[in-house]
């Protein structure tokens, strides 16, 4: 008997889309593949759009996720966030207005939200400046009481994740998008959802 409908809709770029995994899941399917308790439904539709930034997400995010919610459900909300802003010329203050937008938007909506940072690419001066707006995101979420997992900091210098990089072109593959979806899930998803963490 189900006694609870968790309805997720998931808004991002095409790490969200799992581009460039061999196993076509990303870290939003690794992760959703691992989620499960007992009474419980949960229903995810992913919604990426290739190379967005937070102004096109902050523009569309209601009118997709909406579609997807219910009002018999517990509507809920994820965000993987891209490093897009820095070829837009955005700064750092609208970034963060953006963000907050969309924050805010949802929090009118009682729909609680869980925000992935972007993660570390392979070049050192985007990473400066990606280090800086990472930590943008994570203070606008974290204020407004929402989960923001930083994947910039862990990732930054570890091995797997920066040779999996330099083996893709500088995307990610199969063992980065498992990097990915296992901080995801031990940053606070199973508590964000309000389900027992698996043994």
């Amino acid at each position: 008997m189900v006694e609870r409908r968790i309805r997720v809709a998931a808004v991002g770029d095409e790490l969200l889309a799992g581009h460039g995994d061999p196993r076509a899941l990303g870290w939003l399917g690794r992760v959703l593949a691992r989620t499960s308790a007992e009474n419980v439904l949960l229903e995810a539709y992913s919604l990426p759009a290739p190379r967005e930034g937070t102004e096109a997400l902050a523009n569309r995010w209601l009118q997709e996720a909406g579609r997807r919610f219910d009002d018999d459900c517990e509507n809920r909300l994820v965000i993987g966030l891209s490093d897009r802003d820095l070829d837009l010329d955005l700064s750092t203050a609208r970034s963060r207005l953006n963000l907050a937008n969309v924050l805010d938007g949802a929090a009118q909506m009682n729909v609680k939200v869980f925000v992935v940072g972007p993660p570390p690419g392979l070049d050192a001066e985007r990473n400066r400046r990606l280090a800086d707006l990472s930590a943008a995101f994570g203070d606008v979420t974290t204020r407004r009481k929402h989960v923001y997992v930083d994947t910039f900091t862990p990732l930054l210098n570890h091995e797997q994740w920066r040779s999996d990089l330099a083996s893709n072109e500088g995307k990610p593959g199969q063992a980065a998008y498992g990097l990915l979806a296992w901080l995801v899930l031990h940053r606070g998803w199973y508590a964000w959802l309000d389900i027992p963490q698996p043994e």
